[in-house]
């Protein structure tokens, strides 16, 4: 492989919110493990950092699938798997992720469009 920083797919272990890890936006196959006792308690996690991409998480129970997926703070939320979706599917971040407007979907067409109204009134 050419020169820069690579990493192979790597798995970390008991990663607490306080690790850069944790803190920071990871591009790259790298799966962050961290652990929790309750619902609330995963949901100020997922919520503790100044980014907002993308969340995942498995669940059996339809309602906890819907409390969760509400209260996390990011633009994907993935259930039982992980999805980027398709070009119908909106993309974009919550918070410090993404450039602030939205891939794919309609909303898309709202970063490169101005609307106006024109009304013309004949006399």
């Amino acid at each position: 492989m050419g020169s820069g920083w690579y990493i192979e797919s790597t798995i970390f272990d008991n990663v607490t919110a306080n690790m850069t890890l944790f803190q920071n936006e990871i591009f790259g196959p790298i799966l962050a493990v961290s652990t929790f006792e309750t619902e609330e308690e995963a949901i100020a996690l997922a919520n503790n950092t100044s980014y907002g991409l993308a969340a995942s998480f498995y669940s059996q129970s339809v309602q906890r699938t819907m409390r969760v997926a509400c209260a996390i703070k990011a633009g994907t939320v993935s259930v039982n798997g992980f999805s980027e979706g398709n070009i119908t599917t909106l993309f974009g971040g919550f918070k410090r992720s993404g450039f602030g407007g939205k891939d794919n979907g309609l909303e898309a067409f709202e970063q490169y469009v101005q609307t106006k109204v024109i009304r013309y009134v004949h006399s």
